[in-house]
């Protein structure tokens, strides 16, 4: 008989995997690269400048200023644009992004692994990813 498992075991395991994947390689270089970044004192001023402007276009927004609301934006895609093009920020960009494929890969996997096992344990086809239930009532009976 196959062990059933309670939904706190499954936090718990959860757990041990965000642990581990907050100690993998590509976690550690994105916390450097967002440290250089926390570092760089031109990022952080155009940093605050990205938001008193984003602010800025919200009450501008708020009062129906269209005109000013288009100027701000303007801004702020210069500021944005300046910001993207320094290095650090384009190494941490790239880091992120490392992070966010090992979350997704780890993710799919599970999902994967659990249809799959769904499938079997129903004596489905795992192939076409038909469940045991589907493949011996798709075949012409009608009830």
């Amino acid at each position: 008989m196959t062990k059933l498992y309670t939904k706190d075991d499954l936090i718990i395991k959860a757990r041990e995997i965000a642990h581990m994947i907050a100690n993998t390689e590509q976690v550690e270089i994105f916390k450097a690269a967002e440290a250089k970044i926390n570092e760089n004192q031109m990022v952080r001023e155009k940093i605050e400048s990205l938001k008193a402007l984003q602010k800025q276009a919200v009450n501008f927004e708020h009062l129906g200023k269209e005109r000013g609301v288009k100027v701000i934006e303007s801004k702020i895609e210069q500021i944005e644009n300046e910001i993207n093009e320094v290095p650090v920020v384009q190494q941490f960009k790239m880091t992120q992004m490392d992070v966010n494929e090992l979350l997704q890969l780890v993710s799919n996997t599970i999902a994967n692994h659990v249809t799959n096992e769904i499938v079997e344990s129903t004596g489905g086809d795992v192939l076409r990813g038909e469940t045991g239930s589907y493949v011996e009532n798709k075949s012409g009976s009608c009830s």
